[in-house]
């Protein structure tokens, strides 16, 4: 039963929601990015806003920690409970490049809301979460003037460039972001209004492929016919790491992943799924058929490795020609499971390669990254208090999920304090649309993690 402080700490949350909503609106209007060739001022402003954020919401100790070459990371904390269990609270403020912002039906950080739902670039992807832990963390102050359990905040600003120096800033500050448990809040939900714990997350390895024919592009009539087009020569390369099934073609990948156990399969199995609905959550086109499952699906997203390419470019779209382009640039991404090493994947993937370079080629291979794969234990008695708080939070209990995606950071973490349980949440859905454009946030979903969040910080300081 929730008891009195908790109740209030809820209804001023409930009674404050459009203020919380109005503040995260002012974080989506900073366009902070942190991928090269985007204005680092904007980074500084979205640090600048965060920092006013926390103080605002009754934390203390509020600054910039400065890692060398990184963006800014925002620290608050409130280490007054007669309860020594400290929480550490993670959220980052760079959000991804808009895309492609034709495809936006609104401007991408003018914040807009539209049937239940907030659409803008960081709605879902991160900056709600930084405001997850500030309205909950303020609605306890606001009502009781104090928390159950300790709290410490710290915010990133290079998440969506691979956090590269998180884990030089836990080495530096290991002693004042010591804790008892990290909450992350950056990962999606199962569904709409069906919560979520995230137990598992993919690595990532991913390189980029830079090939030449040709010293400067060429007429493709004068020339045609005798000249190798390197664009063909990278769409050879690309067609061979992969069978018709869609299944990554290179070998001794797969013998390195560790099996699912039945009791895995088992629960995966349980999860619900609609293959019609999934469809339509993917946007993918009638006709286009699903790649074959060895199992469920679940299993597929979440505990198989898959292959993507993200980008690959050639001359431009605007300004193309009859000409055979001399060069050809793309980056490719393999997502790694359990017991992958990221080193032998690269090794691999770079060996398979070079085995598929035609006609004599140029190419160069540019290492892009390296990140582990993760999977919680969830023995620890912090996830069955966090499946207890969202189902209060919620309506609806939470199901432990995995996620096809990677957070460098988590892993890093784990390294730094390896007996400490990191709880992975978040309110981005199938709809949210993160990374991609028209990114949106369900309302009413965010209001839920917010209580979620007030009843764990009251079910931990009874616990721990």
């Amino acid at each position: 039963m929730t008891d009195r402080k908790t109740q209030d700490a809820l209804l001023y949350a409930s009674n404050h929601f459009d203020e919380t909503l109005d503040q995260l609106k002012e974080l989506v209007r900073i366009p902070g990015i942190s991928f090269k060739d985007h204005d680092p001022l904007y980074l500084e402003q979205t640090a600048d806003a965060c920092m006013a954020l926390l103080k605002k919401t009754g934390l203390g100790h509020v600054k910039k920690i400065r890692v060398k070459n990184a963006p800014p990371y925002v620290y608050g904390d409130w280490l007054h409970a007669r309860n020594p269990f400290t929480i550490l609270l993670y959220a980052h403020y760079d959000v991804q490049p808009p895309l492609r912002e034709t495809y936006w039906h609104s401007p991408p950080y003018e914040p807009l809301e539209k049937n239940g739902r907030l659409y803008g670039r960081g709605t879902a992807d991160d900056k709600a979460g930084i405001l997850i832990h500030a309205a909950s963390i303020h609605a306890w102050l606001k009502t009781a003037g104090s928390l159950p359990v300790n709290i410490k905040v710290i915010i990133e600003g290079e998440e969506e460039t691979g956090s590269r120096h998180f884990r030089s800033l836990l080495e530096q500050y290991s002693h004042e972001l010591n804790n008892d448990c990290l909450i992350v809040a950056d990962m999606s939900n199962f569904d709409t209004g069906f919560p979520a714990i995230i137990c598992s997350i993919r690595g990532l390895v991913s390189v980029e492929l830079f090939l030449q024919t040709m010293d400067h592009p060429l007429h493709s009539g004068m020339w045609g016919g005798p000249l190798p087009d390197p664009i063909l020569a990278m769409a050879k390369i690309l067609s061979g790491l992969v069978d018709r099934k869609g299944r990554i073609a290179i070998p001794g990948l797969y013998p390195m992943i560790r099996p699912l156990s039945g009791k895995e399969n088992k629960q995966l199995s349980k999860l619900p799924l609609s293959i019609s609905s999934f469809r339509k959550q993917a946007g993918l086109l009638s006709g286009v058929p699903l790649f074959p499952a060895n199992g469920p699906v679940w299993k597929q997203l979440w505990r198989e490795p898959s292959l993507a390419v993200n980008s690959i470019e050639s001359g431009s779209r605007k300004g193309a020609g009859n000409v055979i382009m001399n060069e050809a640039w793309c980056r490719i991404g393999i997502r790694t499971v359990n017991d992958m090493k990221p080193e032998k994947v690269m090794k691999l993937l770079v060996r398979k390669i070079q085995s598929l370079v035609p006609w004599g080629a140029k190419l160069k291979i540019i290492p892009d990254g390296m990140v582990d794969s993760w999977i919680a234990d969830i023995s620890h008695p912090a996830y069955e208090l966090m499946k207890q708080a969202m189902t209060s939070g919620y309506g609806k209990a939470p199901v432990f999920a995995g996620s096809g995606g990677s957070i460098p950071l988590v892993f890093d973490f784990s390294k730094i304090f390896p007996r400490v349980p990191v709880l992975l949440t978040g309110v981005e859905d199938p709809c949210s649309q993160a990374h991609s454009e028209n990114e949106s946030l369900s309302l009413l979903d965010f209001k839920k993690a917010i209580y979620s969040q007030i009843h764990f910080f009251e079910k931990a300081g009874e616990s721990f």
